[in-house]
């Protein structure tokens, strides 16, 4: 008789859970209080407009290529892409303007002559982004840091012989100050930070390995947008027999003498981004639980009788983010698929999320415009523009006012830089909001990637992917080890995948 294994979500950490778990032979039950698979990788649809409706950037393609490959496939056959040049456009008042390409060479030809910088510097920079990878990720990223069987004496020897390197006790943003004179090729390093909801000015130096992800492996694009990656791991996991229980809610994680036994779960109803309960509490044994929801909200909903790691759970959180879904009745040939429109001031804009917990007036803007390869997700002559800022965690905010001010100044930047009346093109328009992020996704606050990032020691502050005072309860996605995002969502699965076996 096959093992069962319970997995509560059915985001991309989730999806991918469920391959592997079904790969190891287990009889897989996948929970999922919204009607459709993803999580925060979905799509919404407004008038004759679509929108991915989260994450819009796409990195490490090898990861869900590892995925598929352990059930022998392809995850090129399920999700085509392609690799993106240019990559990124950006925008200034003052009228600076450049891009980034799929070659470092070129980004850094094109950023010396904008930004006034030193293209060797650049180089340079882009290399020890690399070699901070090369030196943190089989250590830190593709495995659990939390289980002592997995770091060798060779691995500590080389994490000491290259502290210096790693630059844990210096701020992200001081690295880039002391490398590059230009402010704005300081900001443009600085912004990277965002990737995991974190602040330039108080995360630790080591964040600079992000640029390596972009610009030295490439950022892509999936034929179909975003939600394809969701839909083709969801698709593979179907064909492997996986059963999803959609519209379902669980209840409690059932524990007996510190031992995962079972689900307890029921059907509901979506009303006003809340889940309504419309049947009895049903119960499923299971000999494993992973849990894909925040792991904040997974002991204190799921696991009520159970002690909580509450000096985890009440690290600050990651910046949330606030999304509003235009159509509008124009092309634009100076945009791109990815489009930045920096604000004046980066410390005053970072200082409001995260000292004031509030929004600067001057935001910087992301823009993400599929139909600029997918023409069908905007009727012809329009563009479907993803327009967000990032926020701070909801921690009771008026919103409604937030949100008021933050349109208004949005709208106003836009039309500036871009010198069209925006106001008079939009056609379509949704929201996309921190309150919303909580309760649609039981994010806890909102927050996009669970715990900031703005401490030395952040990584080994989130939680593990396994409970340690409870067996067979396990953890993937981005509020655990290794982090926020697709690609750490993903890796976080194949972390538990390892671990079972170990544990």
């Amino acid at each position: 008789m096959k093992k069962k294994v319970g997995i509560i979500g059915s985001g991309i950490a989730g999806l991918s859970s469920a391959v592997r778990m079904a790969a190891r032979g287990y009889e897989v039950h996948v929970f999922e209080a919204n009607g459709y698979p993803g999580g925060k990788l979905c799509e919404i649809s407004i008038g004759n407009y679509r929108f991915d409706a989260g994450p819009s950037l796409f990195t490490m393609p090898e990861y869900f290529e590892d995925l598929f490959a352990t059930v022998g496939k392809k995850f090129s056959d399920y999700c085509p892409y392609q690799k993106l040049d240019p990559i990124t456009h950006y925008f200034y008042e003052d009228g600076t303007r450049y891009k980034t390409h799929a070659s470092a060479e070129k980004s850094a030809d094109e950023m010396a002559v904008q930004l006034n910088g030193n293209k060797k510097d650049i180089l340079h920079h882009f290399e020890n982004s690399k070699k901070l990878y090369e030196l943190t990720a089989e250590t830190f990223l593709h495995q659990s840091i939390h289980h002592y069987e997995n770091f060798s004496f060779i691995d500590l020897m080389k994490i000491s012989a290259n502290l210096k390197t790693l630059n844990l006790f210096t701020t992200m943003h001081d690295i880039n100050h002391k490398k590059f004179k230009d402010a704005k090729l300081v900001q443009y390093f600085d912004r990277f930070a965002t990737y995991n909801g974190s602040n330039p000015y108080e995360a630790p130096g080591t964040l600079n390995v992000i640029p390596h992800l972009e610009h030295n492996v490439g950022a892509f694009f999936p034929k179909g947008g975003m939600v394809s990656i969701s839909r083709s791991v969801y698709n593979l996991a179907v064909e492997l027999g996986v059963h999803f229980h959609f519209n379902t809610k669980v209840n409690e994680i059932k524990v007996e003498k510190k031992k995962v036994i079972g689900l307890s779960f029921n059907e509901v109803k979506r009303e006003d981004n809340k889940h309504i309960d419309v049947a009895k509490s049903e119960f499923l044994p299971v000999d494993l639980v992973i849990s894909n929801m925040d792991v904040a909200y997974t002991y204190r909903k799921l696991l009520p009788n159970e002690k909580h790691p509450e000096k985890t759970l009440n690290q600050p959180r990651a910046l949330s983010a606030m999304v509003f879904y235009l159509g509008i009745k124009k092309e634009f040939p100076e945009l791109g698929l990815h489009n930045i429109f920096f604000s004046k001031d980066y410390k005053h804009e970072f200082d409001r999320f995260f000292k004031q917990q509030s929004l600067a007036e001057d935001l910087t803007i992301y823009i993400n415009i599929s139909s600029k390869y997918e023409k069908d997700d905007a009727p012809k002559g329009c563009e479907n523009w993803f327009v967000m800022i990032n926020t701070p965690p909801h921690t009771g905010q008026d919103w409604d006012t937030l949100i008021k001010n933050a349109r208004k100044n949005i709208i106003a930047k836009l039309s500036r830089i871009l010198n069209e009346d925006i106001e008079s093109l939009i056609e379509v328009e949704d929201i996309l909001e921190p309150r919303i992020i909580e309760t649609r996704n039981l994010s806890w606050q909102g927050s996009l990637y669970g715990n900031s990032s703005n401490n030395k020691f952040a990584a080994f502050l989130r939680h593990s992917n396994f409970s340690s005072k409870i067996k067979g309860l396990y953890f993937c996605g981005g509020s655990v080890h290794p982090g926020g995002g697709i690609p750490l969502s993903v890796l976080s699965a194949k972390i538990v995948d390892d671990l079972i076996p170990k544990k």
